[in-house]
């Protein structure tokens, strides 16, 4: 297969892909969120996050429906065990050169890249405990009436790993990297709890594990917020 001639400037291409995104009209949803943020720039960035696009928001949906239904049928809090590492992965690819079509405008915006990183890595949470509330709650409401317990059991250590995804991701300079390490770290959770306690729901409900989830989740914060000290453009 013939790679693409020399003389193409696919820095200009790439460009040139950007500006088509910055220059559709604004929907209601991205004047709405304009008005909140009080930025068009940053409702444009917040919209064009890779992933809260469709696609992805349909692969999520699909994966937590099918945990949902798993653990209905097996007792298994499946949802609490695969909503993090779903939400690891989102989070890696919420920003950044490479995965982001209006990386290199978003650059140039009055709005410094923390403030894009902050908004659209709250926005991917957001959506994504949105999705996993939704399916704990449709898979062990019925049959235990704890959806709550459940739902607190898994959102915390959530938190901790999608900011292990995104402070990786943010100092590699790599989606990729990022969205490695979030599910590796989970994985090694999952398994680690398994041979402690006998059984693969212990990353979730054992309490004592809150306390260290939520430091991690802070000290991972604090990473991602540092590498995005430097000038705006130069990440």
């Amino acid at each position: 297969m013939n790679g693409p001639p020399d003389d193409v400037d696919l820095g200009r291409v790439w460009i040139s892909v950007a500006a088509q995104v910055w220059r559709r009209q604004p929907g209601w949803l991205e004047r709405a969120a304009g008005r909140l943020l009080r930025s068009p720039g940053l409702a444009r960035a917040l919209l064009t996050t890779p992933s809260l696009l469709l696609p992805w928001l349909l692969t999520s949906i699909v994966v937590l429906a099918a945990g949902a239904a798993t653990t209905t049928d097996s007792g298994q809090p499946l949802v609490a065990l695969l909503a993090p590492a779903v939400a690891a992965t989102a989070i890696a690819y919420s920003y950044g050169p490479g995965i982001d079509p209006a990386w290199e405008l978003a650059c140039s915006m009055a709005v410094s890249d923390r403030m894009v990183l902050l908004v659209r890595a709250l926005a991917v949470f957001a959506v994504n405990a949105v999705l996993g509330l939704a399916a704990s709650a449709a898979s062990v409401a019925s049959a235990s009436g704890a959806a709550a317990a459940v739902t607190f059991g898994w959102l915390i250590p959530m938190t901790a790993v999608c900011a292990f995804a995104l402070a990786v991701a943010t100092v590699a300079r790599s989606a990729n990297a990022g969205a490695a390490a979030g599910v590796a770290a989970w994985l090694i959770i999952v398994l680690s709890g398994r041979v402690a306690s006998g059984h693969f729901a212990a990353a979730v409900t054992e309490t004592v594990l809150f306390l260290p989830y939520l430091a991690i989740g802070a000290g991972c914060a604090a990473v991602a917020l540092y590498a995005t000290r430097i000038p705006r453009g130069t990440l």
